[in-house]
């Protein structure tokens, strides 16, 4: 089939502004695809104006094109994609290109999760079950997107495969631990792309590239544990709120406690109580670009007749962040543990990063019963910062502390002290949700003076998220992001 470009202008100028591409030129017939949303890709699809053949083709060639300046591809999966392509799942985006996080097992392709360590591990014989329903709702994979060293870091700068470039400044971060999948998004290879979060790794990129991102409640999605020990939870990073909304209605539980939200697909008419803070953890405050998005934010708000007030945190912001680094390091120590298992003797420097040994050697030092001490404090954290949601709908906050750092700022190849002493600063907004199991999101609202994107940060009391999709698809009619291309991109 060839392509229709009047029916991909038409397309296009049909969608609403926030979500099209509109003043684009036009150039190629992949780039004519580049920039539309995923929903926009799948209704040319059943409208037959575009096969799946001809989107993932064109998704490849751009991947292709950008990969070498970007790096977010850790294993491509082309002729898959394209055999896939030729018989494509049904679904609501049937036939629509995206990539899977390189942590989470894909059936025949190696999962390598950004480390030296899994250079030798065998390929996997099945897929998880998130990444299961997300390929259910018919996107077909291009491959595994970049990711540190088994999410450990805010940052994509794994030693095992290179840093991962933000395409708005290939200088900066792209933000972790998504953050092949986040630059893939913002860059226009794919509309949108699978990512998980344990203590920010899917607002963290999203705020750095531009982009939606929402983290989901805990066990909300398919694939997903309701374990109150587990911290990640899985979903993706898109450049619409449309299209999260409609992915996250086809990988929810249906069984969800409360019941499953459905697609959300337009602003809410209540007015919400909106509290807002920016002192991170330890009382500092962001840097002032940052400052001056959240106050621009606060601004809009109550443009739109939302009221907002300053609130404070409901607990020791030192002791929240103590205890999470315990959690955090018992993950590494258990990571190490497994993996002398399976080697001829305990990994070194040369098998995992400085900063994931040193977690590691640090949760050896810790006396025992630390963890679980460290435990109970963090319940009754997530416990009180859950109450606050009987005074405020939604919370606003920084995303990051900073526009996006500089490679090399926060780096695995340094010592677990050093690096945590800059994360306490950089990124202590977004891990406290990981604790509750409550919903957040980073919504693309702020540019610095130089063009980088900041995200604004908004989080919803357990099981918010209609709440926060309806909030965002008002400040993306208010504010719309979509016509935003980065320096680098198809």
């Amino acid at each position: 089939m060839i392509f229709d470009r009047r029916a991909l202008l038409a397309t296009a100028a049909a969608l609403p502004a926030a979500a099209c591409a509109e003043r684009l030129p036009w150039a190629r017939p992949s780039d004519e695809l580049a920039w539309l949303d995923a929903t926009a890709t799948a209704d040319l699809i059943r409208r037959k104006q575009l096969s799946p053949s001809e989107a993932v083709e064109a998704a490849i060639r751009r991947a292709e094109a950008l990969n070498p300046q970007l790096n977010f591809l850790v294993t491509p999966d082309f002729d898959r994609a394209r055999a896939r392509a030729a018989v494509p799942p049904s679904g609501p985006f049937q036939g629509v290109p995206t990539l899977i996080k390189d942590l989470q097992d894909v059936e025949g392709i190696a999962t390598r999760s950004g480390s030296r360590a899994t250079a030798r591990a065998p390929i996997p014989k099945a897929t998880h079950p998130n990444v299961g329903a997300l390929l259910s709702a018919g996107l077909i994979s291009l491959g595994k997107s970049s990711t540190p060293e088994y999410g450990f870091l805010p940052t994509t700068e794994p030693l095992a495969f290179g840093p991962t470039r933000n395409p708005w400044d290939p200088t900066r971060s792209s933000g972790g631990s998504s953050g092949g999948a986040a630059v893939a998004v913002a860059a226009g290879v794919v509309p949108i792309a699978h990512a998980s979060d344990g203590g920010g790794s899917i607002r963290i990129p999203a705020s750095n590239c531009g982009l939606f991102g929402m983290k989901p409640s805990r066990g909300r999605m398919a694939g997903d544990s309701a374990d109150a020990d587990e911290l990640s939870v899985k979903f993706a990073v898109s450049r619409s709120v449309r299209d999260s909304a409609a992915l996250f209605a086809a990988m929810e539980k249906t069984d969800f406690p409360g019941g499953p939200v459905g697609v959300v697909t337009a602003p809410g008419k209540r007015r919400l109580r909106i509290g807002w803070i920016t002192d991170n953890l330890t009382g500092g405050q962001p840097e002032p670009e940052v400052r001056a998005g959240v106050e621009a934010t606060l601004r809009l708000l109550q443009d739109l007749g939302h009221k907002v007030e300053e609130a404070r945190w409901p607990f020791s912001g030192r002791e929240v962040g103590d205890d999470f680094r315990t959690v955090w390091s018992s993950y590494a120590a258990g990571l190490v543990q497994i993996l002398t298992k399976h080697m001829p003797k305990a990994p070194d420097e040369r098998v995992l990063e400085p900063f994931t040994l040193g977690l590691a050697r640090g949760y050896a030092d810790l006396p025992a019963g630390a963890l679980e001490a460290a435990g109970k404090r963090l319940a009754k954290a997530a416990r009180a910062y859950a109450a606050m949601f009987q005074t405020y709908d939604v919370l606003l906050t920084p995303v990051l502390a900073a526009p996006p750092a500089p490679l090399g700022y926060v780096d695995g190849d340094e010592s677990a002290d050093a690096v945590w002493a800059k994360l306490e600063t950089y990124a202590p907004y977004t891990p406290i949700q990981n604790l509750a199991g409550t919903p957040a999101m980073s919504v693309p609202l702020h540019q610095t003076r130089d063009g980088l994107p900041v995200g604004m940060h908004f989080a919803a009391g357990p099981a918010g998220e209609r709440t926060l999709f309806e909030l965002a698809y008002e400040l993306e009619r208010a504010r719309p992001w979509s016509r935003r291309r980065p320096k680098v991109s198809a």
